[in-house]
């Protein structure tokens, strides 16, 4: 596997701890060694694994929150640094999110989320499965 594919599933990795609502998991994709920080919407800067993992339980933990699905991701990789860029959708919202992970060993672990509102809905392709019968 490549070293984009590999930030790329990283980051999937993120997203269905997110849409499952698993903390163990998402504990597991943010860094131990490295400083981390999160920025989520409408919400002050988060800075320390203690303020970040605490959002994310209270975050996971409501059952009102709203699914999240990851659009359009695109890996930008610096050596042992890579971010990846794409959009949350949020029922009719979309936020624009950045992920950043550090390569810690062989795996790349998250250190910064940042997502915010965008002016401009952008178009997605239709990814969906074809309906009706295949013949």
């Amino acid at each position: 596997m490549s070293q984009e594919a590999a930030v790329v599933f990283a980051n999937e990795a993120f997203y269905l701890a997110f849409a499952t609502r698993d903390l163990k998991s998402m504990e597991e994709i943010w860094s131990r060694d490295a400083p981390i920080t999160c920025v989520h919407p409408g919400w002050r800067p988060l800075i320390g694994r203690d303020e970040v993992m605490e959002s994310w339980a209270t975050i996971l933990g409501n059952p009102a929150a709203p699914a999240v699905e990851f659009r359009n991701a695109r890996a930008f990789l610096y050596g042992d640094v890579a971010c990846v860029l794409g959009y949350e959708v949020i029922q009719e919202d979309v936020l624009a999110a950045s992920n950043t992970f550090v390569k810690e060993g062989v795996s790349w672990r998250l250190v910064h989320h940042h997502a915010s509102p965008v002016v401009n809905r952008p178009e997605f392709p239709d990814t969906s499965p074809p309906r009706g019968p295949l013949m």
